[in-house]
């Protein structure tokens, strides 16, 4: 029997498979591996087969106006708004292309889901899938490279349905706690500001909140520092022909817990006493041998952190950058991985993949000299692998000279944690010698590198074996023995400052999403966390970021990202436990168990209602303490202006608004001191 498709005005066998990808980019990669190049509205077809795709999210949950039309209006007496069907509706700008995959459904036999093989991949295709009420078979393709040869393999290798949907009920969980949080929390604590005087939105997201926590606390912790002065002394001493440096060891009863000298006049006696003697005697001598083990491949969190540090990116930067050489240049595998670690499936792939890097790269044939490639690794072990693998380069030649500068950089990060898996430890010897001198202890500290392994592969890599209080690093100690007398040659006094906390970059904030649990002070919570959980996923931790800054929330100062007064109350407003990072990293211990069967989506969505219907008749009554901001004078009627939340982002509004009309930008964002400039329009209030 035969069928007509619309949107190609061609004749169809019943017998249609459907590909449905995340991106078109990604479609027809597929397509071409599947014979499907012929292109049509929406979709490119073969025989047999289509390939089609959602330009991301085509679907989204529906606001609360949609349930009913008089949430459109904010009032506390309608909160908690807890829907009892949820519903979602199709995006306009795409609502086009959600037509051509509906009727693609509709007259498909058989379906594939080919989107991202992650949370957010299975929620995109499932929630179109839902929508449009297909009924037939389903198969999984799991794709970690876009590459021909990976397609293939995965090709060979689809997975039943019913083994990835739990990954939809998790990701379907998060959106709609997520809606729970935003829609509610935001609306409460907006209102209730209102009350108080404050004309601005108070955005709250179950993820956004706490992160934003860590950079209040981070830079209330710099705001409190108080400088202490310490004085260390650098002794060079000469033994066997040999100088080296010795750093002085501050008596108990003049140091600090770190072991820092507080008083200058002990600092003082000990370099009399230490120049009169004119010798040090070594009191003893150890030596051990270090190993150091390769780093593992990245995964998006670390790759972030590194290019943060390195190049110098955002964490958006390196995402686009990581998401273009998988995509673009089908260079690298699936950039949103969450482990570094490989299966061990793929050492197969070794030589293919060394032989590809080399042929794209002839460059690399003295470093691949150097690697053995019989060499396993830590990075191969199946029971670390979750759902992806680490990023690593492809099984295929790619073309760097249609990379750009920046693309480029990163893909030598990915392509050098690779080649490291195949290169020796790194070894050396660290030895560390006791001293007295004049009744003073010193202790000098040496390197000697035994095998230079894998960190000559490596720039990012600095050695980190020896502390800031034993100086200097890397110096190569004569040859001392127990009783060897060493000459003083020089002694030098120096007078320092403790220095406070660094402000977060955006790697580093990275970094303390991901490693939360370290940071969680609340026993009870600390004992529930796993380590490895963190706030976010390598999904979409860029993302809250960017959204923070967009806010206005978080503002950029060079490479560092402080909090804004905003921010400030923001976090002084809403419940301690909505904004600790502890809370929202069980929350995400729990995704985790609901995407390993553990848990049903249905127990975590109702244990949220139940918690925010609490919060909402706990804070429903109350009256914020708000310290609203006071701006410059209203460039219209000369009133104090306030700060206002609009579409895009915060700016100073008249508090006679909408009578007076006059607005006013504010640098970046709210900083404290901060002097607006005029300009002719700003966003009006959300």
């Amino acid at each position: 029997m035969l069928f007509l498709i619309p949107i190609s005005n061609e004749v169809l066998w019943n017998n249609m498979r459907l590909f449905l990808c995340e991106k078109p980019s990604q479609g027809k990669d597929i397509g071409r591996v599947l014979g499907a190049t012929q292109r049509v509205n929406g979709c490119v077809k073969g025989p047999g087969v289509i390939v089609t795709w959602c330009i991301g999210h085509l679907v989204e949950a529906a606001p609360p106006e949609v349930y009913d039309a008089q949430l459109k209006r904010w009032s506390i007496e309608q909160l908690p708004i807890i829907p009892e069907h949820w519903r979602v509706e199709v995006k306009p700008k795409t609502a086009a292309q959600f037509k051509v995959i509906k009727q693609l459904l509709g007259q498909a036999t058989e379906l594939v889901i080919a989107t991202d093989a992650d949370r957010e991949g299975e929620l995109i295709a499932r929630e179109i899938i839902d929508l449009c009420g297909y009924r037939g078979p389903i198969q999984r393709l799991w794709l970690s490279a876009l590459n021909d040869t990976s397609i293939r393999k995965a090709l060979a290798a689809l997975k039943p349905s019913s083994e990835t949907l739990p990954l939809y009920h998790s990701a379907l969980a998060r959106s709609r706690a997520d809606w729970l949080v935003g829609m509610n929390l935001s609306r409460l604590f907006t209102l209730l500001g209102r009350q108080a005087g404050y004309q601005g939105v108070l955005s709250v997201g179950r993820v956004q909140t706490p992160t934003l926590k860590l950079v209040v606390d981070r830079d209330r912790e710099i705001a409190r520092f108080v400088s202490v002065p310490f004085w260390t002394i650098e002794v060079t001493l000469s033994a066997t022909g040999q100088s080296f440096v010795a750093r002085w060891q501050a008596p108990e009863t003049n140091s600090d817990e770190a072991g820092r000298c507080l008083q200058e006049s002990a600092a003082q006696k000990a370099v009399e006493q230490m120049r009169a003697a004119g010798v040090a005697q070594v009191v003893s001598v150890e030596t051990e041998r270090v190993r150091e083990g390769q780093p593992l491949p990245f995964d998006l969190g670390t790759l972030q952190e590194v290019c943060s540090r390195q190049l110098g990116l955002d964490v958006q930067d390196t995402l686009d950058v990581a998401q273009a050489l998988y995509e673009t240049h089908k260079a690298t595998t699936y950039p949103r991985s969450d482990t570094g670690y490989l299966p061990e499936s793929m050492l197969t792939d070794v030589p293919a993949v060394l032989d590809s890097l080399l042929t794209t790269d002839p460059s690399l044939r003295s470093v691949m000299g150097q690697l053995d490639r019989t060499l396993r690794s830590r990075a191969w072990n199946d029971s670390k692998v979750t759902a992806h693998h680490g990023i690593i380069p492809t099984l295929e030649p790619v073309n760097l000279s249609a990379m750009s500068e920046k693309e480029l950089a990163v893909y030598r990060l990915i392509r050098a944690h690779y080649l490291v898996q195949f290169m020796p430890h790194h070894e050396f010897d660290r030895t560390t010698a006791q001293l007295s001198c004049a009744g003073q202890h010193l202790q000098a500290v040496g390197k000697q590198i035994v095998v230079s392994g894998w960190r000559q592969a490596l720039t990012e890599h600095q050695p980190d074996d020896v502390s800031d209080e034993a100086a200097p690093r890397n110096q190569v100690l004569p040859a001392l023995r127990q009783g060897l007398f060493c000459q003083l040659a020089n002694i030098e006094l120096k007078a320092l400052k403790t220095l406070p906390p660094r402000a977060f970059t955006q790697g580093e904030l990275i970094k303390a999403m991901k490693n939360v649990a370290r940071l969680v002070s609340d026993p009870r919570l600390k004992q529930k966390l796993k380590d490895s959980v963190g706030i976010g996923t390598e999904a979409t931790r860029a993302n809250i970021i960017n959204g923070l800054l967009t806010r206005g929330y978080l503002i950029k100062k060079g490479r560092a990202i402080r909090a804004s007064d905003a921010a400030d109350m923001l976090i002084d407003t809403v419940p301690a436990a909505i904004a600790d990072p502890g809370t929202t990293a069980i929350w995400e211990q729990a995704l985790d168990m609901i995407e390993a069967g553990q848990l049903t989506h249905d127990v975590f969505i109702a244990k949220q209602s139940d918690w925010i219907s609490q919060l909402i008749v706990q804070y429903q009554g109350t009256s914020l303490s708000i310290k609203v901001p006071q701006g410059p004078a209203c460039p219209e009627c000369g009133a104090a202006m306030r700060e206002r939340t609009g579409k895009k982002g915060v700016f100073w509004s008249c508090p006679r608004y909408p009578e007076c009309k006059g607005t006013l930008p504010v640098e970046s964002a709210p900083t404290k001191g901060s002097t607006p400039r005029k300009r002719r329009s700003a966003p009006r209030a959300s």
